[in-house]
């Protein structure tokens, strides 16, 4: 099997989404890491001519990034909370 660039990078990104939504319970910081490898991935999707692929996974970069943007305010919240 030859892979060339393209795929090995279509790889990475796909493994990575996956390494980070496992990890994502354990730091706010892993659902900002899956959020870009989204965005790797989607833009694999459209480098490879699968546009539909591209576009999905541009839409789950941008969910993952507000359920990154509201856990970080969350985790701000109850660390001001316990401070006071």
């Amino acid at each position: 099997m030859n892979m060339d660039g393209l795929t090995l990078y279509g790889l990475a990104s796909v493994s990575l989404m996956l390494l980070f939504y496992a990890l994502e319970g354990h730091s706010t910081w892993f659902v900002l890491a899956f959020a870009v490898s989204c965005v790797m991935a989607s833009i694999y999707g459209f480098m490879q001519g699968a546009w539909p692929f591209g576009l999905v996974e541009a839409v789950w970069s941008l969910v993952a990034l507000r359920r990154w943007w509201l856990r970080r305010g969350d985790e701000i919240t109850s660390k001001q909370t316990a401070n006071h």
